[in-house]
């Protein structure tokens, strides 16, 4: 913001410094902590310093040429002050002029607002990653929500963003499915809730491997025919893959999700392979086989002491692991696309093995080893610190976790605006159960623990996306009692009151709030700038009246009002949660 107006303070510097014969140094802007009105500062310190006529010391200077330039400025349009302290040259904008321009900014760029155009390479994120023949519990959900957030906030910095799901299509939990899908469920489909049911199979065939009496063996065999390449076995695995895709893409569609390019386990474990005969040919692996497995000793070639300790790539009988895979689709990846960074939306557990992955593409010779960033996350536990897991007594997104929080959330709607058409309020539930799942995935720290609660999650009064939510809809419903869609924006002919000014500072501060996510990859910083802008939000309703102001107030706050809404959508959207027109 104020961009056009710091390019002209540059030009009158440039003239002031060429009457003085001073070195054309640029003036370095900083925002100045705001305290109820905006400014910027630039210190004069570097101009002192590479002043030829100095005679006194750097900060005595600076201050003389502070005092020179604020004088040299005089009355500036916009500005409602300007100070020399202490070597910085402080300029204050008027009040009522930052505030139209805000507001004007954000009704003129719409939901573009805060978004940059894409430029530059493209960055990878890989996120979600379920296996099939699984269901998707909640500890999936917060991989896959973290994922989507962060490519929006991403797409919105201005970065081309390839989203990218890595499927685990083969493993024993695939082969024991299909063992006990054929024993004991042979000719059996899916219902309608696909993940539930495929699922379900699942945990009866861990079951069975577990405690039934003789299925290990069968399985063990199954497997054998599967690494035989069986044409029948290759023909089951494909058709239930499927049926697992369709499921995956029902809690996707869901959930707002989509991908760009589905890389599979299946496609990289023979690349894997050779990629494994080429480490042991240059060097790097030890082939321990038969009895041993084949293995990278990264301390012993880095000559460090228990940082990468020794990375397993292939077992000793020569099936595959997690890394035999990862090193083959990280190279798949950087192949198929010029990425600036490729990103790896993985659990906080695994960090270790994204470390080793990263120095063997390294050791290997691939300079982009360096772009593969992991952004760790932590679990997520059940009232009671309960871990989610896809194995028997545990809870299964769609049939529960999203079923009951629809239940709450059509209950709470219902109460808040009984004549709402059921169809509508049934939308809304959806949308608001959807909102009070993402939100404390999002809100905490990726690397902590988040422990769900039904109470804190559905609170509207509290941190929550049905809070932020609530805060649009108000914003919606004054502009609709007003008749007014899109204000235009009248001059701020009056003075602000303090909660107007707080939250026009929120406003101006989304494009910096999408920046300083995207760069550190942080959605909680958007997830907590949306709640600080509802609250300002919810603090200007309650404060200064809108409808019933006199004409001249009241345009003016309806724009402040459409401002609001447009970017209270903005950061629900950024982190994947619909903005209702009601509620």
């Amino acid at each position: 913001m104020f961009e056009e107006e710091k390019q002209a303070l540059a030009n009158i510097f440039q003239n002031y410094c060429q009457e003085r014969g001073l070195p054309a140094k640029p003036l370095e802007w900083r925002d100045i902590p705001f305290s109820g009105e905006w400014g910027i500062a630039a210190p004069l310190f570097p101009l002192a310093a590479a002043d030829p006529n100095r005679q006194v010391p750097v900060p005595q200077h600076a201050q003389f040429l502070a005092e020179s330039l604020r004088t040299y400025l005089g009355n500036l349009p916009g500005f409602s002050r300007i100070e020399a302290v202490r070597g910085y040259l402080n300029l204050y904008f008027s009040p009522p002029e930052y505030a139209q321009k805000v507001v004007q900014t954000v009704l003129d760029q719409g939901e573009g607002y805060g978004t940059c155009e894409p430029s530059g390479k493209a960055t990878m994120v890989e996120y979600s990653n379920p296996n099939t023949h699984k269901p998707l519990h909640v500890g999936h959900l917060r991989n896959v929500i973290l994922g989507g957030s962060i490519s929006n906030i991403l797409e919105a910095s201005g970065k081309a963003v390839i989203r990218v799901n890595y499927i685990g299509d083969i493993g024993l939990h695939v082969i024991k499915w299909l063992c006990n899908y054929e024993k004991y469920h042979q000719g059996e489909t899916p219902n309608e809730d696909k993940t539930r049911w495929m699922g379900d199979l699942f945990a009866e065939a861990d079951r069975r491997f577990a405690y039934e009496e003789g299925f290990e063996a069968e399985v063990r065999a199954y497997f054998a025919r599967w690494d035989a390449r069986d044409p029948h076995i290759l023909e089951l695995w494909k058709q239930t893959r499927e049926w697992s895709m369709e499921g995956f893409a029902q809690v996707y569609d869901l959930l707002g999700e989509h991908f760009d390019r589905i890389y599979f386990e299946s496609e990289v474990e023979e690349p894997g392979k050779a990629v494994v005969d080429q480490l042991i040919k240059s060097g790097l692996a030890h082939d321990g086989r038969p009895e041993e497995p084949v293995i990278i000793n990264l301390d012993e070639l880095l000559g460090t002491k228990e940082e990468y300790r020794v990375v397993i790539i292939l077992r000793s009988d020569g099936t595959s692991l997690y890394a035999t895979k990862e090193i083959p689709l990280a190279i798949l990846k950087f192949t198929e696309y010029d990425l600036e960074q490729s990103i790896y939306v993985i659990d906080v557990r695994q960090s270790l093995h994204m470390k080793q992955i990263r120095k063997v593409l390294e050791l290997m010779g691939y300079p982009w080893a360096e772009r593969i960033y992991h952004l760790a996350y932590e679990i997520v536990n059940l009232p009671g610190n309960v871990t989610m897991s896809s194995r028997e007594g545990t809870v299964v997104l769609l049939d529960d976790l999203i079923r009951e929080a629809t239940k709450r959330a059509l209950e709470i709607v219902r109460e808040k605006n009984p004549e709402l058409d059921p169809q509508e309020m049934q939308t809304i539930a959806e949308a608001v159960a959807l909102g009070s799942i993402k939100y404390p995935m999002l809100a905490r720290e990726n690397t902590k623990m988040v422990t769900f609660d039904w109470e804190s999650a559905l609170d509207f009064n509290g941190q929550s996306a049905p809070y932020i939510q609530y805060a649009h809809v108000r914003a919606n419903s004054i502009l609709r009692k007003a008749g007014l869609e899109q204000p235009v924006v009248p001059q701020f002919s009056y003075e602000l009151q303090s909660s107007e000014i707080n939250l026009i500072e929120l406003l101006a501060r989304l494009p910096d709030e999408i920046q300083r996510a995207a760069k550190e990859l942080k959605p909680s910083l958007i997830a907590n700038y949306a709640y600080d802008l509802a609250k300002a939000f919810n603090d200007f309703y309650n404060q200064c009246p809108v409808l019933n102001a006199e004409p001249a107030i009241r345009a003016t706050r309806l724009a402040v009002v459409a401002a609001a809404r447009t970017c209270l959508a903005k950061v629900l959207t950024l982190m994947g949660i619909r903005a209702p027109e009601v509620m």
